[in-house]
């Protein structure tokens, strides 16, 4: 990640799963769901629609993270991460230490994917709990690195690491909280827009560190360039709400002109009495006799 690629490659993955789940809390309010994300129906009673969604969300929580660790071990290209220890050195000294920090960062977050996959397609009831779970983890792992990660580092990277740290907080604690207590409207809108504050500060270090619009690099030492770095991330927790509100406005929108389709078809379409005894088919018996007596 100490590239802008590092940086963007991640950040573009955390924002498309954001404005994912930011359209299923909407839908979710919409429709009065007691969860989120329903339980999948069982393996010999699952939907095709359900298998395939659950397939598709599992596989990319396990792809993305796994490209990462890659990028992290062999990119550039032609070099080698997987050192661990300088032989070489006397004193064997540990090397690489901010990839083996992105490393075990991706790692958790991988070991997040495969649980859903396990507990979405392996076992016989999904494990709900068990996947907030270990998804919080993940989050607090990424808390710890944090800490550690700023070590020896400029005062603009120590600033940017230290405001990722609000969303990343809010985001374990939110996910501790969902193991016990997952039906909570408010935790579920809280989640979404601390994951879409996360994602976009992620992608806004990447800019700010390596590819400013300006062509100039910021000023470390400068405390108005510092101060500036704060301002934008307040911007970041606004666009946030305004990225969330726009979801749910727009699915509002279609939610309502859907359910009305469906109470006009319903009307129009009303399906014809069977029951001998009912008075819609007593009718033209009564009038076929009236006939046939008047004959």
């Amino acid at each position: 990640m100490g590239t802008f690629k590092g940086h963007v490659v991640p950040g573009t993955y955390f924002l498309g799963y954001s404005l994912y789940y930011s359209v299923l809390v909407s839908l979710a309010l919409l429709r009065k769901q007691r969860l989120v994300k329903p339980p999948l129906p069982r393996r010999e009673k699952c939907e095709r629609v359900w298998c395939h969604l659950g397939l598709v969300e599992g596989s990319i929580k396990l792809l993305c993270p796994l490209v990462s660790i890659l990028g992290e071990l062999f990119y550039p290209l032609g070099v080698n991460h997987l050192k661990l220890i300088d032989w070489e050195d006397p004193h064997r000294s540990f090397v690489y230490k901010d990839y083996w920090q992105h490393i075990t960062m991706f790692g958790f977050f991988l070991l997040s994917g495969a649980v859903d996959i396990v507990s979405w397609f392996c076992l016989a009831r999904q494990m709900a709990p068990l996947e907030q779970a270990i998804e919080a983890l993940a989050f607090y792992v990424l808390m710890l690195l944090m800490a550690t990660h700023v070590e020896n580092k400029s005062a603009l990277e120590v600033r940017v690491h230290l405001l990722l740290l609000v969303p990343t907080c809010l985001l374990a604690l939110v996910l501790t909280i969902e193991v016990w207590v997952p039906d909570q409207p408010r935790l579920w809108v809280l989640k979404a827009w601390m994951r879409l504050v996360f994602s976009s500060w992620l992608l806004q270090i990447g800019v700010l560190l390596y590819a400013p619009p300006s062509g100039q690099p910021w000023r470390s030492e400068n405390p108005e360039d510092l101060a500036f770095v704060t301002i934008f991330f307040t911007w970041h927790l606004v666009l946030g709400v305004a990225i969330l509100a726009v979801i749910y406005g727009l699915y509002s929108l279609w939610h309502h002109r859907c359910s009305s389709f469906i109470q006009v078809s319903r009307a129009r379409y009303q399906p014809c009495p069977t029951d001998p005894s009912g008075e819609e088919l007593l009718k033209p018996r009564v009038k076929a006799a009236l006939l046939s007596g008047g004959v």
